[in-house]
């Protein structure tokens, strides 16, 4: 189910980017022997990780019952030069999981509820003009799941200053989504509980970036989110003081989310580089958040590095949650989802990386005048826990692999 796998992403996802900062090779073009320019190397970055989690508030089952889940996810991320200065990119990836909280929808075990693959994809290009301090790139992408269909289009713009110091970053994107509405299953017969089964998701950010000096690079983002259409979820039950019968969460179908974050690179020594990012976070439903992140990359020697890393996210309570069986019938929106909950969550673990400069391994190719080579040269391994008042806790183990062709 979509928000299920929303729930689970955000830590999967923050793992998946750390491997992908320092996985991925910058794609430039050189000159060959001759001083003749020729294409950079295609890239291929492939991600696995696998997720659980456990906890005793389920939104499915009004904020009570078990939130136990499990997922293994894997992405492909492709960089491929065609030409001077434009290179295509493609991402494609799915996650399957298997759900004890979804598995309630039904009330009963091994329903059609308790376990969901997504399959996904983004294609798109980036150009930079030959001779111009700009960069501009265009992408569309969709999603698949049982219950969830998304098609999303997007797009950037970059003005990089001359000495390449300092650069300014527009992105915009827009998601149009639509549900298969389901309802909890002693609901079914009481008709349409929700008043559409579309969303649109309109995505705006703005990123500048210095290099400050030798030792200190910094960044400061805006964006801007805007949500319309059916953003509760129709399974999600909540109980009323009232009665003992449930009813279909019920929130506003529009939502403005306005985060705004800070990140810092500071070279520390020759083996030690420290990585801090703060974010502080506002929306029309009434949460505001903060979050703070401290990652240290120690290098051991040339080829081998590791990075402990933490993250501390606080935030309040939407003006719509409350727990289980506290809401009143008079309420116009409700929900007992803990991710609207005020909530302190705590993030920790390690990561290693290895790359050695000719690379782990090479496969050469037959054809192509002895050019064309897929060298393997490194991975990234990830282990991260995750912790949230009241119960959930969480594992996730990720890996990036790294190539070039």
């Amino acid at each position: 189910m979509r928000m299920q796998l929303i729930k689970l992403s955000a830590l999967a996802l923050l793992t998946g980017f750390a491997l992908l900062s320092h996985a991925q090779a910058p794609v430039l073009e050189k000159p060959d022997t001759n001083g003749i320019k020729t294409l950079a190397p295609g890239e291929v970055n492939i991600l696995f990780s696998y997720y659980e989690q456990d906890g005793d508030n389920s939104p499915v089952t009004g904020g009570i019952g078990t939130e136990q889940l499990t997922d293994f996810s894997s992405r492909f991320i492709v960089k491929v030069p065609i030409k001077e200065q434009l290179t295509l990119n493609g991402d494609i990836g799915f996650d399957s999981y298997s759900s004890a909280s979804t598995d309630n929808i039904d009330r009963y075990v091994s329903s059609a509820s308790s376990s969901d693959t997504r399959i996904y994809g983004t294609f798109g290009f980036d150009k930079t003009p030959e001779g111009k301090n700009t960069s501009y790139g265009l992408k569309v992408g969709g999603s698949r799941e049982y219950d969830y269909t998304s098609f999303s289009v997007g797009g950037h713009y970059a003005l990089i200053s001359k000495d390449g110091n300092r650069e300014l970053n527009l992105t915009g994107q827009a998601f149009f989504d639509a549900w298969q509405l389901i309802y909890p299953e002693e609901l079914r017969r009481e008709g349409v509980l929700v008043p559409t089964d579309q969303r649109r998701s309109y995505n705006l950010g703005l990123t500048y970036s210095q290099v400050i000096n030798r030792k200190l690079q910094a960044s400061l983002s805006l964006d801007g989110i805007y949500m319309t259409g059916l953003l509760s979820t129709p399974f999600h039950r909540v109980y009323f003081q009232e009665q003992a019968a449930a009813k279909v969460e019920k929130l506003p179908d529009t939502r403005l989310k306005l985060p705004v974050g800070l990140r810092l690179n500071y070279y520390v020594a020759d083996f030690l580089v420290a990585r801090l990012y703060y974010r502080y976070y506002w929306d029309s439903w009434g949460i505001q958040a903060q979050t703070v992140s401290l990652e240290l990359p120690v290098k051991i020697n040339r080829f081998f590095s590791v990075y402990p890393f933490y993250r501390y996210h606080n935030q309040t309570a939407a003006d719509y949650f409350l727990p289980y069986k506290e809401h009143s019938l008079n309420d116009e929106f409700y929900t007992s989802d803990y991710d609207l909950a005020g909530l302190d969550s705590h993030t920790y673990g390690m990561g290693v990386r290895y790359a050695p400069v000719n690379g782990l391994a090479r496969i050469k190719f037959p054809m192509g005048k002895g050019r064309n080579v897929l060298l393997f040269r490194g991975f990234d391994l990830r282990y991260a826990h995750y912790e949230r008042t009241p119960s959930l806790k969480a594992n996730v183990v990720s890996l990036g692999l790294n190539f070039t062709y």
